[in-house]
């Protein structure tokens, strides 16, 4: 599809906004500036970005866990949720963020016009949230793992909802085996039972977490009994689809407490749903990389341009024959090729 071209006055009205943008940030800089040098500021410290609102930031102090609204110094942009930073404190509590220290991994996706973003930074592990209702579907649950495996990030499969599971519920019990028996960690989880986050807490004791996956799986609704001191929108399904609407509007760092309120457990960052992740910057290679139990025969196909369709000699074929590998994975990664070869979404699924 072409994009649509804009008008004189359009294109005039956008250089208007950004040099307007431009002009106030080198204001601000320059005010920040006078100001550092006058000590209007404290000492440089540490923290790290809570959350992100254009050129202003929530930033946590490391010293002593006081949240701060700060404004990023002219020469630096692209700061995102998770980043680790030096500020400087000024009397009225707010600050200035004059560096950005070296990043652990950054966890981007692709923007409405390809282009790769980055949404937060310094992630231990990736939680793919999935639940008994909406029914999860495989096929979305490996899009999420192939994107998480792209990132070099952990990947973490949750099960949520479990207090609804039926005894028919077989074919799901057998898809979190298959994910598990491949070495995925898979949690179960439930806000309706006492226990039912005991091994969610436990996967995110000391790590930094992303929580990710489709609306409606109840990723708000375990951050608001993991962190019931914050006010989080938790969004209910429809009657008529079973599926969510999206509640969380930003990406947001979240502070995990132990009972004395003092040391941190552990933290974890919520984002916006199903759109935190893309494929559509992802090659074929880079796709079937993201299938681990594929790794292993990749390279050793016959053909080296082997699309793993209906080739003579193709190792994942053969691997499929003596059941090595599952049927339904090398289905799924056809089905992801297949959906990517328009290159039209940016999106998970």
């Amino acid at each position: 599809m072409s994009k649509r071209r804009l008008t004189r006055q359009q294109r005039w009205r956008i250089e208007k906004i950004q040099a307007e943008r431009g002009d106030r940030a080198k204001r601000q800089d320059s005010r920040d500036q006078s100001r550092l040098a006058a000590g209007d500021y404290g000492p440089e410290r540490e923290g790290r970005v809570i959350a992100h609102f254009g050129r202003t930031l929530e930033v946590r102090d490391s010293a002593n866990a006081t949240h701060h609204r700060c404004h990023l110094r002219a020469n630096l942009d692209g700061l995102v949720t998770g980043d680790r930073v030096v500020w400087c404190k000024a009397q009225d509590e707010s600050g200035v963020v004059v560096a950005r220290q070296d990043r652990n991994n950054v966890l981007e996706r692709p923007d409405a016009r390809g282009q790769l973003k980055p949404v937060a930074a310094n992630i231990d592990q990736i939680l793919i949230v999935f639940a008994v209702e909406p029914a999860p579907y495989p096929n979305l649950i490996d899009r999420y793992l192939v994107a998480a495996e792209a990132t070099g990030i952990s990947p973490v499969l949750v099960l949520n909802k479990i207090d609804l599971l039926r005894k028919d519920d077989g074919e799901l019990l057998e898809l979190l085996e298959s994910y598990a028996a491949l070495g995925y960690p898979v949690v179960r989880a439930t806000t309706q039972l006492p226990d039912g986050l005991d091994a969610l807490h436990e996967c995110l004791s000391k790590r930094t977490s992303v929580f990710v996956g489709q609306s409606g799986v109840g990723k708000s609704s375990l951050i608001a009994r993991l962190l019931p001191g914050e006010n989080l929108r938790i969004g209910a399904l429809s009657e008529d689809s079973r599926k969510g609407t999206h509640t969380t509007t930003t990406a947001r760092l979240y502070d995990l407490r132990g009972d004395d309120l003092l040391a941190s457990t552990g933290e974890l960052i919520d984002s916006p749903g199903i759109r935190e992740f893309g494929l559509m910057h992802l090659d074929e290679q880079s796709v079937a990389e993201g299938f681990v139990e594929f790794r292993p025969y990749l390279g050793h196909c016959r053909f080296r341009d082997c699309r793993h369709r209906q080739e003579p000699g193709c190792a994942l074929l053969e691997a499929v024959a003596d059941g090595t590998i599952r049927e339904s994975r090398l289905a799924s990664y056809r089905h992801i090729i297949k959906s990517l070869s328009g290159r039209s979404q940016g999106a998970v699924p």
